[in-house]
């Protein structure tokens, strides 16, 4: 495995409309951090903050700046649109990918405006692109943080709905098996666990599964392909809650409908999650 990619950094969901977005990720129990903006970029965000990874809300502030493919994105849907993999050294994570093959972009620099009520703070990140071929399905790249201190307050790490982690991912793609030697290339050996229509890449903590279409409710029973989107794409998103039936109750109160699986997982429809299906599971 590679040792500079330490497990899942953050993941991005497009959103067409950035205020709703916050007001319905409030609504599910969360806490979101002040809004962000890219500088010299024309998206902004809120992120929803855990101890060791976290979830964007993205979109576009000005549509006459760059915005780095997100009008693409919401031309089609709205939902999960990127993985960013977590690195302790950024040229190391570059340097590493480059050995096994792979053609790594970077490391570039790049800053946030965070809106604080004291003033606003600039983060900054250093960023590897991954070529699209490297990572198919999860429009990846690594993200390096260099100044952690200025994006997690431990009241943001504090959520309603019990929220505490990114367990894992679900890729709908076809022919999911024939990915575990391009996925292998990329983490390394005994990363990737195949079987005949499924695969399970295990990076870090975090798990991302590539599965057919066919298997997506057999997997979830209660989730379901995204109407009018075909493979390959990020369907699913799995969180860690303290208690399911505590999250389940909140949901209840806030008018949010939802269903459970047999284990007692709650599964939120991607109609109130902004266009994917999360799901909340104990951990």
């Amino acid at each position: 495995m590679t040792t500079a990619i330490t497990g899942i950094d953050h993941v991005i969901v497009g959103v067409r409309a950035l205020e709703d977005a916050r007001a319905r990720y409030e609504r599910l129990g969360f806490t979101l951090t002040p809004r962000g903006s890219h500088i010299g970029w024309g998206t902004a965000n809120y992120c929803i903050m855990f101890e060791h990874d976290y979830v964007e809300l993205l979109g576009i502030a000005d549509a006459s700046q760059f915005t780095n493919n997100l009008d693409k994105f919401l031309a089609t849907r709205e939902g999960l649109m990127g993985t960013a993999f977590a690195a302790s050294d950024a040229a190391l994570a570059a340097q590493e990918l480059r050995a096994r093959g792979i053609a790594a972009e970077g490391p570039k620099a790049l800053e946030r405006r965070l809106e604080l009520p004291e003033g606003t703070v600039l983060p900054r990140f250093e960023l590897v692109r991954f070529p699209e071929a490297a990572a198919p399905g999860l429009a990846a790249f690594v993200c390096h943080h260099l100044t952690p201190e200025l994006v997690r307050r431990p009241a943001w790490l504090a959520h309603a709905n019990g929220a505490a982690r990114i367990v894992s991912l679900t890729v709908v793609i076809e022919r999911p098996a024939a990915l575990a030697e391009t996925y292998e290339r990329v983490f390394g050996q005994g990363t990737v666990t195949p079987t005949d229509r499924l695969i399970t890449l295990r990076v870090g903590r975090h798990a991302i599964l590539f599965l057919d279409p066919d298997e997506l409710t057999v997997l979830h029973p209660r989730v379901r392909p995204l109407a009018g989107v075909a493979p390959p794409y990020l369907a699913a998103m799995t969180l860690a809650v303290a208690s399911p039936e505590r999250a389940a109750a909140l949901l209840g109160e806030h008018g949010v409908a939802f269903e459970r699986e047999v284990d007692g997982a709650v599964v939120i429809a991607p109609e109130a999650a902004c266009g994917l299906w999360l799901i909340l599971t104990k951990g």
